[in-house]
C-alpha cells in the first residue's frame, strides 16, 4: 500500500515516519519524500491512528489526488534546491515534468488554484531559503552563492533576496542570527 504524507522534506522526516509507521506495527518497504510504501493495506482505522500518530509529530496523510500532486511538486523543488547536487541552471518546468510525469501547465495550474502562488514563486522562495542558509554557514561569498543557486549574477540574487527578506545578503551576512523558516512553512 503507498502512502501519502505532506511535509516530508528531509532525510530526518524520513527517520521520524519510518519510527512511527513501526512503532505502530507496520513494516515499511520504503520510505521517501512524502511517500511511504508499506507491505500490508491499512484498515480505515488504522489509518485515521496513523494520521492522528503523524500530526503529533508535524505530519500529515494526505487523501485526495490533488494534494498528492501539489506534495508531489513541492518535494521535486525542495529536493532540486536543498537535497541535491543539481544544476539550478536547469529549466524548471522540464525537471518537474520529468519528476511528476504530467503536463506542466495542468501543474501549473493546479499548483497555483490551491497554493494561491505559483510553482515559479515557490522555488524563488526555496532558493532564498537556501541562500540564508548558506549565508550562516559564512563559508560561501554571496558571488558564490549566487552561482551555486543559479542566478545570472549577485544583482539578481540581491534584488530577490531584498524583496522577500527586506534585507540585501551583505546586511543579513552580518546579523549572523538564525532568520531562516522551516521549509514546510513557506
Amino acid at each position: 500500500m503507498k502512502l501519502y504524507i505532506k511535509n516530508m522534506v528531509c532525510s530526518r522526516c524520513k527517520m521520524m515516519v519510518k519510527a512511527q509507521l513501526e512503532s505502530m506495527g507496520h513494516r515499511p518497504l520504503s520510505v521517501d519524500l512524502g511517500e511511504v510504501e508499506i507491505e500490508n493495506e491499512l484498515s480505515k482505522d488504522q489509518l485515521l491512528q496513523l494520521d492522528t500518530a503523524l500530526k503529533a509529530v508535524g505530519f500529515k496523510l494526505i487523501d485526495n489526488k490533488k494534494s498528492k500532486t501539489i506534495e508531489k511538486i513541492k518535494n521535486a523543488i525542495v529536493e532540486l534546491v536543498h537535497h541535491s547536487g543539481n544544476d539550478l541552471h536547469t529549466n524548471l518546468s522540464a525537471f518537474i515534468t520529468s519528476k511528476i510525469h504530467q503536463d506542466y501547465h495542468y501543474l501549473s495550474n493546479l499548483f497555483s488554484e490551491v497554493e494561491g502562488t505559483t510553482i515559479e514563486k515557490y522555488f524563488i522562495h526555496q532558493r532564498i531559503e537556501k541562500a540564508k542558509e548558506l549565508l550562516v554557514y559564512d563559508e560561501m561569498t554571496i558571488s558564490e552563492i549566487a552561482d551555486q543557486l543559479g542566478y545570472s549574477s549577485v544583482a539578481y540574487l540581491s534584488n530577490q533576496f531584498k524583496k522577500i527578506t527586506g534585507f540585501t545578503p551583505s546586511y543579513f551576512k552580518s546579523l549572523k542570527e538564525n532568520k531562516r523558516r522551516n521549509i514546510e512553512d513557506l
